[in-house]
């Protein structure tokens, strides 16, 4: 099995900005919690930036998918196998 590593990378930095751009959504009538931020919604706008980020990395990833498994099987010739004592 070939797993490519941006599938799950993907999949969890979208589910964290998922998370992250609802809390910026249900806190954006506090503006007393974004004070510091000079009254940006910080955690909107990385919510989004993280979710963006994950879906390209798991897009490239399910695209490697795809490609690989156009490929055809290799062959096993007796001249690429390693030689045991040799």
């Amino acid at each position: 099995m070939n797993l490519d590593l941006r599938i799950p990378m993907g999949l969890m930095f979208s589910l964290i900005g998922v998370i992250l751009a609802a809390f910026g959504l249900a806190t954006r009538s506090t503006p007393e919690l974004y004070e510091k931020s000079l009254g940006i919604n910080m955690n909107l706008w990385w919510g989004i930036v993280l979710l963006i980020f994950g879906q390209i990395m798991f897009h490239m990833g399910r695209r490697s998918q795809k490609r690989l498994e156009k490929l055809p099987p290799p062959t096993a010739s007796s001249d690429s196998t390693p030689r045991l004592g040799h």
